[in-house]
């Protein structure tokens, strides 16, 4: 009597899993935070390994690995980053997206602090998100995608990553949201805007200049 692992699929073409043509499959994240001392919206690069030029932390799938190992694996070693949990944003499928062959990206995002990126190795970089440089495998695409997804989040909502602390004031809050959408926003139209989203603590801000303002926490 034939066992479990004696059996093989077929199709109903009598074809098995692996008679058909593979892409191999990737795994690329595009990091958001605000660079230290400009406020500009940036994405974190890796110098390429015995290449010229950068490219966003990136790995190609291991055998039996689950997408999110890889995402792990590949910011732990190729950045230097641990503890962040990016999110799926898209699936790129060109078959000639990549110049190395049939590769289907999985691309990630995830819109976090500056000071959780502190212990990003020596070959990093923060570029600009509307000025990232030349990319390689699409990298430029992956970026735009990210960039517009974190926009119309902080369109919609007040600072929905945490850039903040968990208390902060309209003016701050508004700062964040400027530099994540890349242009002034009209103070009276972004507070009606905010309004419902936020809850009044009560406590005002202290031992800075100008007059105190309140303290506000996202509902």
């Amino acid at each position: 009597m034939a066992s479990k692992a004696d059996y093989v699929y077929r199709d109903s073409s009598g074809r098995r899993l692996i008679d058909y043509p593979r892409p191999s499959v990737a795994v690329d994240t595009a990091l958001l935070t605000l660079a230290p001392g400009d406020d500009t919206l940036s994405v974190l690069q890796v110098k390429r390994g015995g290449e010229r030029g950068w490219a966003l932390p990136g790995t190609f799938l291991h055998e039996r690995e689950r997408l999110m190992e890889a995402v792990l694996r590949s910011l732990r070693d190729k950045a230097g980053v641990r503890g962040l949990r990016p999110r799926q944003l898209h699936v790129y499928d060109d078959p000639v997206r990549d110049d190395r062959g049939w590769v289907l990206s999985v691309a990630h995002v995830m819109v976090v602090p500056a000071s959780l990126l502190m212990t990003r190795s020596s070959t990093t970089r923060l570029m600009p998100v509307d000025g990232p440089g030349q990319m390689p495998y699409g990298h430029g695409d992956i970026i735009a995608m990210a960039v517009a997804d974190a926009r119309r989040r902080y369109q919609e909502l007040p600072d929905p990553d945490g850039l903040l602390p968990d208390r902060f004031t309209v003016l701050e809050l508004r700062q964040v949201h400027a530099a994540v959408v890349g242009r002034d926003l009209q103070k009276d139209t972004f507070r009606r805007a905010m309004d419902p989203h936020l809850i009044g603590t009560g406590e005002m801000t202290s031992g800075t200049r100008g007059r105190p303002a309140e303290l506000f926490q996202r509902r």
